[in-house]
């Protein structure tokens, strides 16, 4: 188990299942937020997808290492896609 809360939902017919709210506060999913489904290969793991603009200023002496690694994940996914 990844985490320490676990919680069962169900996957209506159009394939959607909603995420608990104490879930959606934790990592302030609201209304429009997007996240990645990823394969593990062990389950599925749902993930954040935070706005390049809201990482701004978290960390500005880290702000080059961000930025390759976000370009980094970028060119990953291009792959990835082009593989499929």
């Amino acid at each position: 188990m990844y985490g320490k809360q676990s919680l069962s939902y169900t996957v209506t017919e159009k394939g959607t299942v909603s995420i608990p709210s104490s879930i959606r506060k934790k990592y302030d999913l609201q209304k429009g937020a997007k996240v990645e489904f990823v394969d593990t290969g062990e389950g599925i793991l749902i993930v954040p997808i935070i706005p390049i603009e809201d990482l701004f200023g978290v960390d500005k002496s880290r702000k080059k290492l961000v930025y390759e690694m976000v370009r980094e994940i970028h060119e990953e996914r291009r792959r990835e896609t082009s593989e499929d």
